[in-house]
């Protein structure tokens, strides 16, 4: 089956497979605004992730309406030459309809249909060669310190129609380090290479990825207590400094009195 074959959304039908001019273009715009609103997008275990995995699902936390733009830059990041799917809220999406083309696809998280769409649509992606579904199973907004994790069953239901898969956490934290700007810090879990997911109920596995989310954000929260920017690979690195009108006094008194200019607040510990 071709790309331009199932270039097209018809109810029931095939999934848009991603632009790549779409998402190319977009991507533009995308490092533009996190550079603008945050100081870094840092990853820590990027190197756990199986490059050649087959089915892939990669399932993260959800801590912030800046997820899915940071799931975007991960997936170019990560695996650049891979296809990539993720759920989204149909009125969401509706209303955020530029993201069509370029992945997600619409589920009704208001009434039970929603689970059935996840299932269909689920089943076409990790069916594709070159894919990756992207999941956050916790469906809405939740503190990266609540415990325990609840998921919904959806992705434990996927796991249990499924045979060999690997599904890997990705845990997302937006942190206040030294800088006015926050930071984005990622921690990739250990991977769960499962040879048949019939082999166990949906439950089982709903419960068991909820756990080793928990692990991967336990493990975040230690690398982000350590401040230390040298345990991440600095994916983005964005705006720095004060802003504002100090900003440009500090800029002016150092080109007069020929002193160093640090731009970041972090460099002065540093010096």
């Amino acid at each position: 089956m071709t790309r331009t074959q199932v270039n097209a959304t018809r109810p029931g039908g095939d999934l848009r497979i991603p632009s790549r001019r779409a998402l190319a273009l977009f991507s533009i715009y995308l490092n533009w605004y996190l550079k603008r609103h945050f100081h870094a997008l840092r990853v820590a275990n990027a190197g756990r992730i199986p490059p050649q995995a087959e089915p892939l699902i990669l399932f993260g936390n959800h801590a912030s309406w800046w997820d899915p733009l940071t799931a975007m830059i991960l997936g170019k990041h990560i695996l650049p030459e891979r296809d990539h799917y993720a759920p989204m809220d149909s009125t969401a999406l509706e209303h955020y309809s530029v993201f069509k083309p370029m992945g997600f696809f619409p589920v009704d998280n208001a009434s039970a249909r929603g689970a059935a769409q996840l299932m269909r649509a689920g089943d076409q992606v990790l069916s594709r060669e070159n894919s990756v579904l992207w999941i956050t199973p916790e469906s809405q907004f939740q503190d990266v310190r609540k415990r325990p994790i609840v998921f919904k069953p959806g992705i434990g239901a996927l796991i249990s129609r499924r045979g060999r898969l690997t599904c890997v956490p990705i845990a997302i934290e937006y942190a206040f380090w030294n800088e006015r700007l926050p930071e984005v810090l990622v921690n990739v879990g250990e991977p769960l290479e499962i040879a048949d997911g019939t082999m166990e109920d949906a439950r089982t596995w709903t419960n068991l990825l909820s756990y080793a989310m928990a692990a991967t954000l336990d493990e975040l929260a230690m690398l982000a207590m350590e401040r230390d920017p040298e345990a991440f690979t600095t994916v983005l690195a964005g705006t720095g400094g004060i802003g504002g009108v100090y900003e440009v006094w500090k800029r002016f008194s150092s080109a007069v009195t020929g002193r160093p200019y640090h731009h970041d607040h972090g460099s002065l510990h540093e010096r």
